[in-house]
């Protein structure tokens, strides 16, 4: 008997549980898009789960490159993601489909959408024009994660290279996206997003110049 009511208390209490959890999902679920939300994922549970996300990956691939594409593709589906949600919004009317346009857009909306703060520096490669550079110096994504001395050139960045390379295919801007770690002192996890622009991108570039 006792026993009974034991069970049928224990069956009580995960109905509560079950009712505050649906009624928690439904009030995240009628939240306006269009608004910044307030109640922040927290750093340490997206670090948990980035760190799954490598955990889980590493295990089917064969290789650091392989790793370092798959979190490439990835991101680049958050990216599409991020680009739609983003452009709501800010109520951006129309793509940004100009290259410098684009990365300013990316490293300014895109990075404080992500991150909470703009990129810290966007450069273009004085030895090539069809390569810029985005760089954060202390990205939030690898606060938590430790790169073992094996794998020193895996940069886990890879994931953040996803998103922009989506974001730039949107923008009708589409290029070849890599992450770097280049460390400096006191920024040990310094990472650097390569985008390398396809050549009819360029051109189309040199044509609108000349229009203007």
């Amino acid at each position: 008997m006792a026993s009974s009511q034991q069970q049928k208390q224990q069956i009580q209490n995960m109905l509560r549980l079950d009712t505050k959890q649906s009624k928690r999902s439904t009030m995240l679920l009628e939240q306006p898009v269009t608004r910044q939300r307030r109640d922040k994922v927290s750093l340490s549970a997206f670090a948990f789960l980035f760190a799954e996300m490598i955990r889980y990956t590493q295990n089917r691939v064969l290789g650091i490159q392989d790793l370092e594409t798959k979190l490439n593709e990835l991101g680049q589906r958050v990216g599409v993601r991020v680009f739609e949600l983003t452009m709501w919004r800010e109520k951006i009317v129309r793509r940004e489909t100009r290259v410098l346009q684009m990365l300013v857009y990316i490293n300014s909306v895109v990075w404080r959408a992500l991150f909470d703060k703009p990129a810290d520096s966007l450069e273009r490669s004085t030895d090539n024009e069809d390569e810029y550079m985005i760089t954060d110096n202390e990205p939030a994504i690898l606060k938590y994660i430790s790169v073992p001395k094996e794998m020193a050139s895996f940069s886990p960045g890879a994931f953040i290279s996803g998103i922009v390379e989506a974001i730039a295919a949107c923008c009708q801007c589409p290029a070849r996206v890599t992450s770097h770690v280049v460390p400096v002192d006191g920024l040990p996890v310094r990472t650097v997003i390569l985008l390398k622009f396809d050549k009819d991108v360029m051109e189309r570039e040199k044509r609108l110049e000349a229009g203007k």
